[in-house]
Parts: structure tokens; C-alpha cells; sequence
């Protein structure tokens, strides 16, 4: 590919700016970014306060890569004031999915001579970190912490990477003419000709990136390789001495319910709590499939200024269930906010960097399954290298394009992470909500 060969890529999260990013530190003079909005996304995946940096994987190649990425969080000076490092502690009760996950993770990183303690006890784990008060994963507790590890600004990492593509001369399209409602393909040469926006027109690359995350499935054929879930967090409005309370807090992960939360965030003092789980699938509404000629689960496409102040009741009792085991003095207290974050979900957890089956000129980046944003420092490079076809063998094969779950059912398993219910699909009066 030439240097100055036009390349459009949709979508500006972590995997667009990413991308876009390393393709102008490699010398490409044309890149266009397009998006609803300019980044930080208000409703992307990639954006809020908080996103937990740790290495612990069950997965010998996500742990190295994590630890790489772990190094540049915690050493470069681009990262201070971004990156602040935190205790994890990772636990599940007696749900066998959770200890399997956890005794996979703890075998990983002693392949890799990586740190982790053990705790005997849910009474070890309370004893180490005082500020954990309630009675953690229970029953049958099994449990371990990491010091290495800790949590990001996403709000602000999202906003230094997109200054950085400015000052590489990267563009950006938002508003009607950012948001790609589909392509315009030529089949006889099995391409994408055009980029086609909201606002009537098309945008012609000679290469094109797809990078919009839940929203890809809704725009090309992903042939069940992906699936938009929708994840519920909410956020807790702390008093100044409750900061001070709370302010070593670490973060903990209950694998089997899928419950973990964040320390305080001081520039908002909010705390966070999430559910990583199978989530809920969102069918679009009439005038969405109109648009993009799709059925697929998907995120709302009207844009926005941000996440609705909502979630579904069932996802609300998980995060109160959570903060019961945590921090039962906080359970029923109000969420200042709470909203759904939209993962794309792939059927092995495993991200895609690879070339769309169907056209030549359209490279897939995604596929984050709720876990690529720790992976920010080292991303681009390893996007740019599967555009480059120079990944590694077992690189390639594990982010390669998958067309076998075309025609099979159910056919995300994931990677072993997630806990709590099945996934289900969000209920007409939810979807209006949202």
C-alpha cells in the first residue's frame, strides 16, 4: 500500500484511534477518521472514567501481551495522571466456571514467572485489604491478588490518543457526515468502493477500516462472528469522607457472578461498579433496520450526548448483589448514574484483525469482547501489522476472520471470564429506555 493511498476508518474508539494512529507514525498522509462524534465517543465502549489494567489472563498469548501493554501503562510518562496503579483481586465463589478461570489465570502467569499471592481465606483477603467489609465470593471462596496491576482514565487515554492523531495530520468527519449508515461495494472486484454517511454522501478510500465496534455488525455481514451485548454499570456519588474512606480500595473481580468494581475517581468522586456478563441483546427498531438493512443486535444508532440514565432491573439487583459482598453499607444506596456499555462479543473472546471475507479492501479491528482497552499502548501496532499480513502465525489464527459460526446456534462460549445468568434479549419497554 502506498503512502499516500487514501484509508477511511469508521469508527473512532480504541481500535480506530489506535489504528489510526500507528497507520500515521508509519508515514500514511491520508487518513480519515469517521464517527458520530468526536473522541471521546460519548456512548462507545472504550469511554468513561475507569478501565481495569491488569495482565492476569487464563490465555498464554493475552498475558504476554497484557504484561507489554502492563509496562508502557506503568512506566511511560504519557500515561501519568492517566494510569494509577492498583491491588486486583480476583475471586470466585463455588461456581466451578469462576475457579476453573481462576486456576487457569494463576498457571498462565507462572509459565510466565509473572507475581500473584493466594489467599486461604475470604478473612486473608478482608485482612489485607481492611476497606473490603462484606463477606466477599461466598461460598466456597477462592481467591487471589496482584499488585501489579491498576485501573485507567479511559475519558482521558480516548482524548490523548485522539490529540495525537491530530498532531500526526490524522482527519476527522463527525456529526451526519461521520456517521457511515453502510458501504457503497463493488461486487465484480469484490471491494468497497465508498463509505456511505447520514448526510447523503459517500466517502471513497482505497482502503477501508472498520473499527465501530458494536455498531460493525449492523454496517457489513460479520457471519456470527460477532455480537453487540449490552453490559450494566452504575456509579455511586461518594461524600469527602467516604473518598477518604475508600481511597485504598482495590479492585475486585468475582468471576462467577461477573461483579467487579473501581476505587474512587477523584477528579468526580464517583465509584464504580460493573457486571462483566453474557449481557443483553438489543434488536433494532423499525427505523434502524430500514437504515442500515439489518437485524442484528446493535446499539442505539441515533446519536447522543451520552449514555441514558438506565439499566434493567435484573442488571441493577446484580450491582447491588455485588456491593453486598463487597461493600454491603453502600448496597441500596442510589446510583447517582447508571447506563448500558455495548461490547462487541466474539464467539472465543478473541479480537479481529484480519480482511472481511467478502471484500478485498476492508479490514476488521474489533471484536474487543470486553477486555482490548489495557491493551491501549500496544493495539495499533499489532492492528497494523495483521493489515500488514506480518502478524505472527499464532497471532493471525487467533484474530482471523471466523465464517465457521455462520449457521451455529448460541455459538459464543467466550473465553471462560464470564459469570452470572444467561444472556437474554433487552424487552420492548427496555429498548425505549435505552
Amino acid at each position: 500500500m502506498k503512502k499516500d493511498s487514501d484509508i477511511v476508518v469508521v469508527g473512532a474508539g480504541l481500535f480506530g484511534l489506535t489504528t489510526a494512529l500507528e497507520l500515521a507514525l508509519q508515514g500514511y498522509r491520508n487518513v480519515t477518521v469517521l464517527d458520530r462524534h468526536v473522541p471521546p465517543v460519548p456512548d462507545g465502549s472504550s469511554v468513561d472514567i475507569s478501565r481495569v489494567i491488569r495482565f492476569d489472563y487464563a490465555d498464554d498469548i493475552y498475558l504476554k501481551l497484557a504484561y507489554e501493554a502492563y509496562l508502557e501503562w506503568y512506566q511511560s510518562p504519557k500515561y501519568k495522571g492517566v494510569f494509577f496503579p492498583t491491588p486486583v483481586v480476583m475471586t470466585s465463589n463455588s461456581n466451578p466456571v469462576g475457579k476453573a478461570y481462576i486456576q487457569k489465570s494463576n498457571d498462565a502467569m507462572d509459565r510466565a514467572s509473572l507475581p500473584w499471592e493466594s489467599f486461604k481465606s475470604s478473612e486473608a483477603a478482608r485482612r489485607t485489604y481492611p476497606t473490603l467489609s462484606g463477606p466477599l465470593a461466598s461460598p466456597g471462596f477462592l481467591g487471589y491478588h496482584n499488585k501489579q496491576a491498576g485501573w485507567a482514565d479511559a475519558r482521558k487515554a480516548i482524548a490523548g490518543l485522539r490529540d495525537e492523531c491530530i498532531i500526526q495530520g490524522v482527519s476527522f468527519v463527525s456529526g451526519r457526515a461521520g456517521t457511515v449508515i453502510g458501504f457503497d461495494r463493488d461486487g465484480a472486484s469484490g471491494t468497497i468502493r465508498a463509505a456511505r454517511t447520514l448526510a447523503g454522501t459517500e466517502v471513497a478510500a482505497d482502503l477501508f477500516v472498520l473499527a465501530a465496534g458494536a455498531w460493525a455488525g449492523s454496517l457489513v455481514p460479520m457471519y456470527n462472528s460477532t455480537l453487540a451485548t449490552g453490559q450494566v454499570l452504575a456509579f455511586i456519588r461518594l461524600s469527602p469522607e467516604e473518598m477518604v474512606k475508600y481511597e485504598r480500595l482495590p479492585i475486585y473481580v468475582n468471576f462467577s457472578t461477573g461483579f467487579f468494581n473501581f476505587p474512587p475517581h477523584q477528579d468526580t468522586s464517583m465509584l464504580k461498579v460493573v457486571v462483566h456478563g453474557w449481557g443483553y441483546e438489543r434488536a433494532p427498531t423499525e427505523a434502524e433496520r430500514r437504515l442500515l438493512k439489518s437485524d442484528v443486535s446493535t446499539p442505539p444508532l441515533a446519536a447522543s450526548n451520552g449514555r441514558k440514565n438506565y439499566i434493567p432491573a435484573d442488571g441493577e439487583r446484580r450491582l447491588r448483589d455485588g456491593l453486598r459482598e463487597l461493600l454491603p453499607e453502600l448496597a441500596d444506596r442510589p446510583f447517582e448514574q447508571a447506563a448500558v456499555c455495548w461490547y462487541t462479543d466474539t464467539p472465543t473472546g478473541d479480537f479481529i484483525m484480519d480482511y472481511h471475507p467478502d471484500y478485498r479492501n476492508l479490514f476488521i479491528a474489533g471484536g474487543g469482547s470486553g477486555h482490548a482497552f489495557k491493551f491501549l499502548p500496544v493495539l495499533g501496532k499489532y492492528t497494523t501489522l495483521a493489515l500488514h499480513k506480518d502478524l505472527e502465525p499464532a497471532l493471525a489464527q487467533k484474530w482471523r476472520f471466523r465464517t465457521e459460526y455462520k449457521d451455529v446456534a448460541s455459538a459464543f462460549p467466550g473465553d471462560g471470564s464470564r459469570g452470572g445468568p444467561e444472556r437474554r434479549q433487552l424487552l420492548a419497554e427496555e429498548r425505549a429506555k435505552l
